[in-house]
């Protein structure tokens, strides 16, 4: 479905449990969209050899979202894309929620351009920055305001929304600084929200985990030309 630009970067995955929570009917999941694929399969595996008597449901809130309901008690398990803060572990703790943290995984944050996009064979940090920084809300909003030999096009973006880990890495790389970006983009913390509105305007760009890019790169409405380079971790 996706040409991919040549940018990616390592990002590290992280899951935290309640004790008890193997001893419930129902196990709640919530967190990050970037570990639900990974959340979902050991879900479903987990209730096949528990012949369904316990319930497992897995939502997508982003890191900061699930973190939220974590500390006050009402998740057992929170996906993350980042480690957990210092105000969410006094969150935590207030709320006598004891944890334990299991790094999982390493995954890539993937940048994205339409399948029909001719013309953008590349992008460096310094064209991403440009068009993500806060300074280019309502000022960059075409392709040739971010490199002159891209066309006189609108530019459309999409990518996490602020409860998303995935939108504080992908700040602090690209922008400098975490939590620092325009506001004025199609933001979700379901990257799944994002696959789709990439996939539909040829003048799109976006960011989100690779997980996401390698499930739908090869259907039938494109084709992934590109394959991710300088990828990091395993």
């Amino acid at each position: 479905m996706f040409k991919k630009t040549r940018f990616a970067v390592a990002l590290g995955l992280v899951g935290l449990s309640v004790a008890g929570a193997a001893n419930a009917d129902i196990v709640k999941i919530d967190g990050s969209s970037t570990v639900y694929p990974i959340t979902e399969a050991v879900a479903e595996e987990f209730q096949k050899a528990k012949k369904n008597a316990i319930k497992v449901t897995v939502g997508i809130s982003g890191t900061g979202g699930g973190f939220k309901k974590f500390c006050r008690g009402e998740t057992d398990f929170s996906n993350a894309s980042r480690p957990i803060t210092a105000k969410e572990m006094a969150d935590c703790k207030a709320a006598g929620v004891d944890y334990v943290e299991m790094p999982v995984a390493y995954d890539a944050l993937t940048v994205v351009i339409n399948p029909k996009n001719t013309f953008l064979k590349q992008a460096t940090v310094e064209e991403l920055k440009k068009m993500w920084e806060p300074a280019a809300q309502g000022q960059i909003t075409k392709w040739n305001q971010v490199n002159p030999a891209w066309p006189d096009a609108p530019v459309k973006l999409f990518g996490a929304g602020a409860d998303s880990g995935t939108f504080e890495y992908f700040t602090e790389a690209i922008v400098g600084k975490a939590k620092s970006s325009r506001g004025d983009y199609t933001a979700s913390e379901d990257d799944n929200v994002l696959v789709q509105g990439v996939s539909r305007d040829v003048n799109a760009i976006g960011y989100f985990g690779y997980a996401y890019y390698a499930e739908n790169m090869a259907r039938p409405e494109g084709s992934a030309d590109r394959q991710p380079e300088n990828r990091q971790g395993s």
